[in-house]
C-alpha cells in the first residue's frame, strides 16, 4: 500500500515515513496542503494520513481537494487534538477513518486496513490500556510549546497556567506508557 503523509511536524513526518517504509508500506509526506495535492497529481497513492492541524489551516479542508484528485483515496485523519466534532466532520468531508496521536505505524496500518462496510463485531478494538492522562498532558505542553517556539511565557499564557507551574512540569520527564 503506498501512502501519503500530510503533517507540517517534519520530525514526526519523516519517523512515520522511516517506519512505514520498514513495514513494507512505501510512504512519502507532504508538510503543506499544496504538497499533498501536487504529489496526490504526480503519484498514485492507495491512502492519505492527514493531520488535523497544518500550521495555521485545518487538514478538513483538504480532504476534499484529495478526493477530487482520487476518488478512491482512502483519507485517515489523524490528529492529538481529537474530538467528537472533527471526527463526525472529517467523516462527513468523505475520510475513511479518524485516530488520534500518539498512533503507531501498526496503529495506523490497522485503521487503513478496517473495511467501512464490515460488520460492527469486526472493529478494530481499542488498545487494551489508553494513553493515560497524564502522558497526554505531557504530549500537548510539548505540542504547544513548539508552537510558540519554546518561549516558556507564552507557552503557560495558551495553556492558562503559571509560568512556574508549567516549569515545574516540564523539568519532569515524560510520563512512560
Amino acid at each position: 500500500m503506498k501512502l501519503l503523509i500530510v503533517d507540517d511536524d517534519a520530525i514526526f513526518a519523516r519517523t512515520l515515513v522511516r517506519a512505514l517504509d520498514r513495514l513494507g508500506h512505501p510512504a512519502c509526506a507532504a508538510d503543506t496542503p499544496e504538497a499533498a495535492l501536487a504529489l496526490a497529481r504526480d503519484r498514485r497513492f492507495d491512502a492519505a494520513i492527514v493531520d488535523l492541524r497544518l500550521g495555521e489551516r485545518s487538514g478538513l479542508a483538504l480532504i476534499e481537494p484529495l478526493l477530487g484528485v482520487d476518488a478512491g483515496l482512502r483519507i485517515l485523519m489523524l490528529t492529538g487534538y481529537a474530538s467528537i466534532a472533527t471526527a463526525i466532520e472529517a467523516i462527513k468531508r468523505g475520510a475513511f477513518n479518524y485516530l488520534p496521536k500518539p498512533a503507531t505505524a501498526r496503529q495506523i496500518l490497522a485503521a487503513l486496513a478496517h473495511d467501512a462496510t464490515a460488520d460492527e463485531g469486526s472493529m478494530v478494538e481499542p488498545p487494551a490500556t489508553p494513553t493515560s492522562l497524564r502522558r497526554l498532558e505531557w504530549e500537548h505542553i510539548q505540542h504547544v510549546l513548539a508552537e510558540h517556539d519554546g518561549n516558556i511565557s507564552a507557552t503557560a499564557r495558551a495553556l492558562g497556567m503559571h509560568r512556574r507551574t508549567l516549569q515545574r512540569k516540564l523539568a519532569k520527564k515524560p510520563v512512560q506508557e
